[in-house]
């Protein structure tokens, strides 16, 4: 698959039951694609992958493969044992996913034989390219980029990286020790201009499940060069692209899709949907970021 360009990490909608609306998803798939994301994320931190069941997880990746025809859907790969994060890789080549990004353990903090063993099972696992997803703040494992160069020497289906470590000089490391063996990818939204700058050449966003349209237009403007266009379109989106670097940001990012039509804000316990004062800041954020839209807008959504 060609790791490149707007890649959502996308939500996970559920139903009042609280269960997954796969019919919703399937039409949010091609409303995102349709709007110029160049493939689509399923299961990591933004769709609630650690309230999911192993068959609940099956099931949404053969529903969204079905409704992508043919566009790259990545399986993200977590689990708190690597048995079950292997058997989960399995599933989700079976799937007909086009690749994998591949997460740390949950909640175990090991060193770095351990982590290297973890991911390295999951590599051996599977035929599929596969994404490393680095991201410290959240999971407390912090892949080096000697660590990372040194996978990348040793797994040929190691393709790209998701670097979430907040520290926009790690993409100049990475690129540094392995040229350019490793495609990599901006984790984090309020990130993504300074990361291209820095050679990134893919974006894993959250706020675009709810601003597709203006999401790509923001990447392409600052791929391009366009500083005038992407520093405008940058100062329009940085208060809503600043909710995913917060703990809520699974309930943020829900509450926007909810305001803007584009999804629900029911989240999985035991987190629990925002309410109060940050209810009504994000309500008003959202609705400053509708007032000003830019000249590219998303499509609108067909619910």
């Amino acid at each position: 698959m060609k790791w490149y360009g707007v890649m959502p990490a996308m939500t996970t909608c559920f139903n009042e039951q609280l269960q997954v609306d796969h019919a919703f998803a399937s039409r949010h798939v091609q409303w995102l694609l349709g709007n110029g994301c160049t493939g689509i994320i399923a299961l990591g931190s933004l769709g609630e992958a650690a309230t999911l069941s192993f068959s609940e997880k099956e099931a949404i990746l053969r529903n969204i493969v079905a409704a992508a025809k043919g566009a790259p859907v990545v399986g993200a790969v977590s689990a708190l044992a690597t048995a079950e994060a292997v058997a989960l890789a399995k599933a989700a080549e079976q799937a007909g996913c086009s690749g994998l990004m591949v997460l740390p353990p949950y909640v175990y903090r090991g060193d770095w034989r351990e982590m290297k063993a973890h991911i390295a099972a999951i590599f051996r696992a599977t035929s599929l390219e596969c994404m490393l997803y680095n991201n410290p703040v959240s999971y407390g494992t912090d892949f080096l980029p000697e660590q990372i160069a040194e996978l990348a020497a040793e797994h040929a289906n190691f393709v790209a990286v998701k670097e979430s470590s907040t520290d926009v000089r790690r993409v100049t490391a990475i690129r540094a020790l392995t040229g350019d063996r490793l495609h990599i990818f901006v984790g984090v939204d309020d990130l993504i201009v300074e990361g291209i700058a820095a050679g990134a050449v893919g974006w894993v966003a959250g706020l675009v499940n709810a601003f597709p349209a203006e999401s790509v237009a923001l990447f392409d403007a600052a791929i391009a060069g366009s500083h005038e266009e992407a520093s405008a379109l940058y100062r329009w989106f940085l208060p809503l692209l600043r909710m995913d670097t917060v703990p809520k940001f699974i309930q943020l990012i829900k509450q926007v899709q909810q305001e803007t039509g584009t999804g629900c804000a029911r989240v999985r316990p035991p987190r629990m949907q925002v309410t109060g004062a940050e209810l009504e800041d994000t309500r008003r954020q959202v609705q400053h970021a509708l007032n000003h839209l830019p000249k590219v807008r998303s499509t609108p959504f067909a619910r």
